[in-house]
């Protein structure tokens, strides 16, 4: 099948299709008019790579995934491993994440929202969390 027929059977845009095939993580069959032809396996390769990515794996995660896919002989320890590290950046982002959103909230709730100019947000994106309003540098 071409690559417009992979794409619709795969639910991956055509140029994400390409990318992939350009830094090596799949290698379809060529016609011998030269145009890409796509089997059973490399959508299957595709749906794997759509699932990881869709997990959040980087490319080099998949790259590592897809050898321990195809490697029968591999040790469950080693995808284990590396599914373990991933969740473990997961946990660190969203810690990230609860961090950035209690800062956002506490600036909201100390802003009155109200027609004055004074804005507790403002002054914490200029770095003025000690509530600095008078006297303080103005931009520009």
């Amino acid at each position: 099948m071409n690559i417009g027929a992979a794409a619709k059977a795969s639910g991956l845009p055509a140029k994400t299709i390409r990318y992939y095939e350009e830094i090596g993580l799949l290698t379809p069959a060529r016609d011998l008019n030269g145009y890409r032809d796509f089997g059973d396996r490399d959508l299957h390769v595709l749906a794997f790579i759509g699932r990881a990515r869709g997990l959040g794996f980087s490319i080099e995660q998949v790259r590592a995934l897809l050898s321990l896919w195809q490697d029968r002989e591999r040790a469950s320890a080693d995808v284990h491993a590396l599914a373990r590290t991933h969740l473990a950046e997961i946990d660190a982002k969203m810690e990230e994440l609860r961090e950035m959103r209690d800062t956002l909230a506490g600036l909201m709730t100390a802003c009155a929202g109200n027609e004055h100019p004074d804005c507790p947000i403002l002054e914490g994106l200029a770095g003025h969390a000690d509530g600095c309003r008078k006297g303080c540098a103005e931009p520009g």
